[in-house]
């Protein structure tokens, strides 16, 4: 049984992260230091920013290290000088090595956005949208050399909303981390929890996104393509081409009716949405963004754009 506070490393990088940070920093334990991915350019300005996490390790005054290499016996020297009892990994965006996972005496734990063993890799809650899962949640678990393989410590779920994103679900997701990581460490801490190790047989994967992944087949059925759409909202976001122009598409409502229409002909378009032939059924988009513009409802896209009933929308 630990009985004194631990002192603990953080590693992390995006707004889940930030939130599983902001958690630790409540509880009765030690975050002595934070490690997260340097700051690079986004936007389409290009700005150089902070991580979210480097940005409340700063505020809580805690030191931050971003290094671009993690396998160096100079990192590994720097992490061993703070002495941490326990690391603490929240989508910190690499895979660690043996000599950082076997570096605190307690180990290396993991807040995956998920219910292990469904959903390993990088993307565990857009895949859960993208694949109109019924129920998400988080799973803590004890760090080894395998993508997401190790032993459970605790889980927690959530239902997932008929009209979820993958944005919603994550803002509901990251305090439920922080929440569920804080009852993991007091179980490690008094010895209440015991690792269970995952069942592999069971084991799906959530491979990490790009852009071309929001590439619409419109003789997909209508079904399959909103939970597309939802699960790539915000990022990449699902898309389809007007021409030679692209078109970012946003809050997709199935509508169950039969058409024998072209997969992607537009059947209508004025303010209540733009209904779409697909494979199976249509669908009725609410919301979209044309290139180099901003995201707006489809009732402010038809008053400024020309959109002829039977176009195809293309691929």
């Amino acid at each position: 049984m630990t009985i004194e506070p631990l002192r603990i490393i953080f590693m992390g990088t995006p707004e889940f992260a930030a939130a599983t940070l902001r958690a630790l920093l409540t509880g009765p334990d030690q975050v002595v230091a934070v490690v997260s991915q340097p700051d690079r350019a986004k936007g389409r300005g290009k700005k150089v920013s902070p991580t979210p996490v480097k940005m409340v390790a700063e505020a809580a005054g805690i030191p931050v290290l971003q290094p671009e290499k993690i396998k160096t016996e100079e990192f590994r020297n720097g992490l061993q000088s703070y002495q941490p009892d326990l690391i603490v990994v929240a989508a910190y965006g690499r895979i660690l090595p043996p000599s950082i996972l076997q570096l605190a005496p307690m180990g290396c734990i993991n807040v995956h956005g998920s219910l292990l063993p469904k959903y390993r890799g990088a993307a565990p809650i857009q895949w859960a949208v993208i694949r109109s899962e019924s129920e998400s949640g988080v799973t803590i678990i004890q760090m080894n050399e395998g993508m997401d393989t190790g032993d459970m410590l605790l889980k927690a779920k959530i239902a997932i909303d008929p009209r979820e994103t993958a944005g919603s679900l994550m803002e509901k997701l990251a305090p439920l981390g922080g929440e569920t990581l804080l009852k993991a460490i007091k179980g490690l801490k008094n010895g209440t929890i015991v690792p269970i190790p995952q069942d592999h047989s069971q084991a799906t994967m959530a491979p990490m996104l790009n852009k071309d992944d929001g590439r619409i087949d419109w003789t997909k059925s209508a079904k399959e393509i909103e939970s597309l759409i939802r699960g790539l909202d915000p990022w990449p976001s699902a898309f389809c081409f007007v021409g030679e122009h692209r078109l970012r598409l946003f809050c997709p409502e199935v509508v169950y009716r039969d058409n024998s229409s072209q997969p992607g002909t537009v059947l209508q378009a004025d303010r209540r949405g733009i209904l779409v032939a697909c494979g199976k059924n249509a669908l009725l988009i609410h919301e979209l963004q044309p290139e180099g513009k901003k995201r707006m409802t489809a009732e402010a896209f038809c008053c400024g754009h020309s959109l002829d009933l039977g176009v195809v929308f293309g691929r």
